[in-house]
């Protein structure tokens, strides 16, 4: 059988069924919210993970699609051979019969709140343009006509703009007679980026106008559904909306329609020829949990899959750091103390956390503790729950890094924060002690820096070589060449001056897991150094002035001595 395409980047549930790419059926949900019957859902998930193709899918079943002259196309086809289609006539009578209002505020992620605002007037007048027929009914007042060709043509007001959603499910409704099905994707991006930008206040405001409006008052409303990576409080955005459901990730209901299942991976690799890849597709891409079901990370799994149907040899790839802001992880390395650079350290190194959970926040909390920043991490997707328990009025999570790629990530954002503070730091008296045999001050000045940083690889020689090497960059006209063959094997070290009339520097390295076994771990590097004769090779290009340095590291503790 000839394998499908795969859909990257294509969120139009439509295109997908016609082109066709491959599918995995998430149909079932459309079952779901009849049967839970919610008026207002809001489902809060991770970026990428597949909230924009949710809607779309609900759109093509629910809306009456009418076109500018008022003609019906029939949407059953996309739904032939569907969960849906199998679930049953109370399901399927509602396939085709509402119309539709389909926003997207992602458009609203720009510079200052006037490109903001203007951005979020052409989605609600493109969507006005989409249903412009309705200016061929008759029971519609004329004014309301004038109205709203105000509104599609942007000429209108603010206020015509803010209660915009409202005024046009009340001319749907005349037009089809029958209550308006209301779809909003992303509907914390104008919100994230205002408050980054410095606009929140303006921004909240009018997002507020708008959505009470269009889902508190409105007798036009059969039932909306809000998607975003983020619960915004209930207090800024939806006030006195009391019939809000939302479902975050720690919620049970709808768990497995949004990001791949275990079964459906496994299903997916089976039809591209790829069920060798199993483990290692679970490593990198699994381990999210939504409510009590597992889930893989749907945007990172086709990424791979398509690598691997042009090249079989093809590695795994933080796919998903691509798309997603790491904004948040920085600022927590950034502001980190000494017990959140411990807990980044412990989950680096495979274990866990526990913190109270706070659905209610806005961007403004932000900043007011700390367990606020590690709920932003939670619910954005870069910790995934282990367990959960109550205490008194508090809910408490366990949480862990989820998987290999998202463990890459706060390695790769480390990695940039520890360059960048590097390039701020007067290492001068540093590099003058190595130069000039300071064993006590090089050991000292790296101890210190060691404990301002944040390690992985749990304490492994690897990652202490590439601290020095970071450390020594950057020194007036010296040069840093690591694992590079010099006599009978490869020092972890060498530190030379350009000139060979100036210094060269040899340094072995060692991990003890004692404290006391230090010096012991010194002198076993500097005789390395001597048995292999490291030295060889400079002595040949021209050095005369070599120092041979043994360090030893304890977690974040370092001792020097020379040879």
């Amino acid at each position: 059988m000839e394998k499908m395409p795969v859909a990257i980047g294509i969120e139009d549930y439509e295109r997908i069924l016609d082109k066709p790419y491959y599918y995995i059926d998430k149909t079932l949900m459309i079952k779901e919210m009849l049967d839970k019957g919610g008026a207002v859902s809001l489902f809060t998930r991770p970026r990428r993970f597949g909230k924009t193709l949710a809607l779309s899918m609900i759109k093509t079943f629910f809306e009456q699609d009418t076109d500018i002259q008022g003609n019906i196309t029939d949407n059953s086809r996309y739904f032939d051979g569907m969960k849906i289609s199998r679930a049953g006539e109370r399901y399927t009578a509602h396939m085709g019969k509402y119309p539709v209002i389909s926003l997207s505020l992602k458009s609203a992620k720009q510079p200052d709140f006037d490109m903001a605002y203007k951005s979020l007037l052409d989605e609600i007048a493109k969507e006005y343009e989409r249903h412009r027929y309705v200016l061929e009914c008759d029971a519609i007042l004329t004014s309301n006509k004038e109205k709203y060709r105000n509104i599609m043509e942007r000429k209108g007001e603010m206020i015509d703009y803010a209660k915009a959603l409202e005024f046009l499910s009340n001319c749907l409704k005349q037009y089809h007679e029958r209550n308006v099905i209301i779809l909003i994707d992303e509907y914390d991006v104008p919100l994230e980026n205002a408050y980054f930008e410095g606009f929140y206040d303006e921004m909240i405001a009018f997002i507020r106008s708008l959505f009470e409006s269009a889902l508190k008052t409105n007798d036009s409303l059969e039932f909306a559904v809000i998607t975003g990576c983020l619960r915004i409080s209930k207090e800024s955005i939806f006030t006195g909306l009391n019939n809000l459901a939302v479902q975050s990730v720690l919620a049970v209901d709808y768990a497995e329609h949004f990001g791949f299942t275990q079964g459906e991976v496994e299903q997916m690799l089976i039809d591209y020829g790829l069920s060798d890849k199993i483990g290692e597709v679970k490593d990198w891409y699994d381990g999210y949990l939504f409510g009590d079901t597992e889930v893989y990370n749907p945007w990172s799994v086709i990424n791979y899959v398509s690598a691997l149907s042009s090249n079989p040899a093809a590695f795994p790839k933080p796919y998903w750091s691509n798309t997603s802001s790491n904004g948040i992880i920085r600022e927590l390395i950034e502001e980190a103390d000494s017990v959140v650079k411990q807990e980044i350290e412990g989950l680096l190194e495979g274990g866990t956390i526990e913190k109270p959970v706070h659905e209610d926040i806005t961007y403004e909390d932000i900043h007011k503790t700390q367990d606020n920043l590690w709920n932003f991490l939670f619910f954005t997707g870069y910790l995934k729950k282990i367990s959960e328990r109550r205490e008194e009025r508090n809910i408490y999570l366990k949480m862990a890094l989820p998987n290999e790629e998202i463990g890459y990530i706060y390695e790769n954002t480390i990695l940039e924060w520890f360059d960048k503070r590097l390039k701020a730091t007067d290492l001068s008296i540093l590099h003058k002690a190595i130069l000039e045999g300071d064993c006590e001050t090089f050991a000292n000045e790296v101890s210190e820096l060691l404990l301002e940083t944040i390690s992985f690889y749990d304490y492994a020689e690897n990652y202490y070589h590439g601290f020095l090497c970071g450390l020594l960059k950057g020194c007036k006209h010296y040069t840093v060449i690591s694992n590079r063959e010099s006599g009978n094997g490869r020092p972890d070290i060498l530190f030379k001056h350009l000139s060979v009339r100036g210094q060269a520097v040899i340094m072995e390295i060692k991990v003890v897991k004692d404290f006391d076994r230090m010096e012991e771990g010194c002198g076993e590097a500097l005789r390395q150094i001597e048995e292999k004769n490291y030295e060889a090779s400079l002595y040949k290009e021209g050095y005369r002035l070599i120092r041979k340095y043994g360090i030893c590291f304890y977690r974040k503790e370092c001792m020097v001595k020379e040879g």
